[in-house]
């Protein structure tokens, strides 16, 4: 057990004691004429009545919310609250103890003269005569204590998502830097614009297209990228020059076949989540003597992004070396900003290797 956890028990141990000894100190001196009774602590009803409450508290926090609140069960959750909200109505915890109290407080019988009994009684109160008594308390505490855990769980909800948030900046600045120091480096944008120089004394008719694509990437990464998320379509744009550039660099030997189909418009990214996979193809899937053939799809639809590359694999590149830092880097920012809704696999049998990636909504 860490630190952390250890204070955590600490201070919940500590606020149970709290809860239940004032609880007690209202039942022992809570008698109409304003004296106190000893609880027997050990009694049944008490000790239902301790066990009662914190299995409530837990058993919401633990496991009602993450199970059906979370996952958006939100009538079971509520069919549920209210099953526990009767349950506790007709199990009467607060009234059982108190009955208790008042039992201790009557003391042993005494002697009655004939004059006593045939004296005018004043009524005992409704669960000392066998009625049925609504206990207000146990339903109050029953409240009390599901609004308390479904705050606490709120709460750290809040602070995990406010940890993501500063840890998935610090990855996007990481995510930026390393793309422009590996992705686009200086090797790549020498063989383009040599490239596009070779086009420009040629007079050919796609000099000015590669440079506007040049300038595109550039554009996206040094300013659309400062954003926390973007349009799919803007990647899948971002992405499209890319490989354009990338065959222009390296010919034939580059066999692409790039798709990307459904809601590109609408759905949101974090920018260069994708791109980092698909330098990856290019970086580590292609030699300058035998084609090389790459695979790249995307896929969106209202609930999911399902992304795939593919290329073939080479001796000389290493699987360490394949994973590289950019890709690394994305492996984290998936786990920061997609925590239980997105799935990876990394394979690299077959003499290919295959990311496969699907994110949620």
């Amino acid at each position: 057990m860490n630190r952390s956890t250890a204070v955590t028990a600490g201070l919940h141990f500590i606020g149970w004691a709290l809860f239940y000894s004032i609880i007690l100190f209202f039942i022992a001196n809570g008698n109409p004429d304003g004296s106190g009774s000893a609880v027997d602590v050990f009694a049944r009803p008490v000790l239902f009545f301790f066990i009662h409450f914190p299995t409530i508290f837990y058993c919401n926090r633990f496991v009602l919310i993450p199970c059906l609140f979370e996952q958006k069960r939100y009538l079971l959750y509520a069919l549920v609250f209210v099953a526990l909200l009767l349950l506790m109505f007709w199990l009467k915890p607060f009234d059982a103890v108190m009955s208790l109290a008042r039992e201790g407080h009557k003391g042993p019988p005494q002697q009655m003269t004939e004059q006593d009994f045939f004296k005018d009684r004043p009524e005992m109160p409704g669960p000392m005569r066998g009625e049925s008594h609504f206990d207000i308390m146990s339903i109050i505490l029953f409240l009390l204590v599901w609004l308390l855990s479904s705050a606490m769980f709120i709460f750290r909800q809040w602070r995990l998502t406010e940890q993501r948030a500063l840890q998935a900046e610090a990855e996007k600045a990481n995510a930026e830097l390393s793309f422009l120091k590996a992705q686009v480096n200086p090797h790549f944008l020498f063989n383009t614009l040599n490239n596009i120089y070779s086009l420009a004394v040629s007079k050919s008719e796609h000099t000015a297209d590669s440079i506007m694509k040049l300038s595109n990437i550039m554009r996206y990464i040094t300013d659309d990228a400062r954003e926390d998320k973007v349009d799919l379509q803007q990647e899948v744009d971002c992405i499209r020059d890319y490989i354009d550039l990338q065959q222009l660099r390296l010919g034939k030997n580059a066999q692409v076949m790039f798709t990307a189909n459904g809601e590109l418009q609408w759905k949101k990214i974090p920018p260069l989540l994708l791109m980092t996979f698909v330098e990856n193809t290019f970086k580590y899937g292609v030699s300058n003597h035998e084609p090389s053939p790459i695979v790249i799809r995307i896929d969106a639809s209202e609930k999911e992004l399902h992304f795939e590359t593919m290329n073939k694999l080479y001796e000389k590149k290493t699987q360490l070396e394949r994973s590289g830092i950019g890709q690394q880097n994305a492996l984290k920012r998936l786990q920061h900003m997609y925590p239980s809704k997105h799935t990876i696999s990394i394979d690299s049998n077959g003499g290919f290797y295959t990311v496969k990636l699907s994110l949620q909504a």
